[in-house]
């Protein structure tokens, strides 16, 4: 018997949504998540998992699942777009768990999504239904009714609309969002090791700061992948979209005079997507009786502080605990969760825009300067200051 009246539904199968399926399974919460593409499948990119996701996700069991597909870098690092030259951030690895208690992996995002899956499938086989997406909802006293594009009606204890960044859940609950673009176009790939020198073979997280644009990569997959993204501030190209390819040509003219070793990377890309990056301002509010929303949908964010998918996990758990709490009052569960999530999530909105300046900056343009710049931006006191508080986050302790 599930300690909710009916399922609670969970619009969206991706890894925000499937972190709340399965917090809010262990916790004997019957759940239905509706993810609209035929097959579970995520795309090709990869994630950042700090040592506050992991301490989620391993909390939910999955740390055997993640550990054997996960990378562990052994440190983060900053280097000069022009010449290479390059600054060691922090130490990952062991220090990271001797700081913080779990460790810094980086993670192919479909690999996550399998385990994420996969754990939910093994607690409830019929949780996830497949080709279903939710075009909208009524509410009652008693619970929800969702419409399906297709036309099926299902009706369960309360909604959570985990279904991203053009989220129709939060369309019908606050109105239509107004994203303003960034000034910013992402270039995104991945890239067989194999294919690359040596020297970008090694394990650490890589940051190439430079005026106008940034580029990062890390190693995926145990050491098999390296993760390329590449960020540069152009007005062309509006389409926000994770699955739109550009050409290997288009984006080396993107970072024309940038080290080589960016060039060997871009030619080494097997496919090079591109998409334009859109600001939001967090939400007042996202709750609204027995419907609230989760990661995207609530918290869209420019991907400067590698904490978007984090915000998304961190939000999963923290609901399924309110949940547990409040099973049978889900719009007090679903306020107490809001009011816990809100100041930190935006916060981290705010801090990402900012960091995107940071890496940005004119300053940067010639060598000279770039070292006095970075020497002042990333000492350990600013670099403690900007990621400490992120870090420290425990899901599992946040008072109810």
């Amino acid at each position: 018997m599930s300690k909710t009246s009916e399922p609670i539904l969970i619009a969206g199968g991706g890894i925000g949504g499937l972190t709340a399926a399965l917090a809010l399974l262990q916790r004997g919460v019957d759940v239905r998540v509706f993810e609209q593409a035929a097959e579970l499948r995520e795309v090709g990119a990869g994630l950042q998992l700090s040592p506050n996701a992991l301490r989620a996700l391993f909390g939910l069991g999955l740390e055997p699942a993640i550990r054997a597909v996960a990378s562990e870098p052994s440190a983060k690092e900053v280097r000069l777009w022009s010449t290479g030259q390059t600054w060691k951030l922090f130490d990952l690895g062991a220090s990271a768990v001797q700081t913080y208690g779990f460790p810094y992996f980086m993670i192919y995002r479909p690999d996550l999504h399998a385990a994420l899956a996969n754990a939910v499938k093994a607690l409830s086989p019929q949780a996830i239904v497949l080709g279903a997406s939710v075009a909208s909802f009524a509410q009652d006293e008693q619970g929800v009714t969702v419409a399906l594009a297709d036309g099926r009606q299902v009706r369960g204890a309360a909604l959570v609309g985990a279904d991203g960044v053009h989220s129709k859940t939060r369309g019908q609950l606050h109105g239509a969002d107004r994203p303003v673009f960034s000034g910013c176009v992402a270039w995104r790939g991945v890239i067989p090791v194999a294919k690359l020198p040596e020297a970008l073979r090694r394990p650490v997280g890589s940051n190439w700061v430079g005026p106008g644009a940034h580029v990062i990569h890390y190693p995926l997959r145990g050491g098999q992948l390296v993760n390329f993204v590449g960020i540069v501030e152009r007005s062309d190209w509006q389409v926000e979209s994770w699955t739109e390819r550009g050409t290997h040509e288009e984006c080396h003219r993107d970072f024309a005079g940038w080290h080589d070793d960016v060039h060997t990377m871009i030619e080494c890309l097997e496919v090079p997507f591109k998409w334009a990056l859109m600001g939001r301002e967090p939400l007042a509010k996202w709750s609204q009786g027995r419907a609230t929303l989760l990661g995207d949908a609530c918290h869209p964010t420019l991907p400067f502080l590698a904490q978007g998918a984090v915000m998304a996990i961190e939000d999963g758990f923290v609901l399924a605990r309110c949940v547990d709490q409040w099973p049978t009052d889900l719009p007090r569960a679903f306020g107490r969760y809001e009011q816990l999530r809100i100041e930190r999530t935006s916060e981290i909105v705010r801090r990402s825009t900012e960091n995107g300046r940071r890496f940005h900056n004119p300053a940067l343009a010639d060598a000279e300067g770039a070292a006095a710049y970075v020497d002042r931006e990333w000492s350990a006191a600013k670099v403690h200051e900007r990621y400490d508080w992120l870090f420290r986050y425990a899901v599992d302790e946040v008072e109810l």
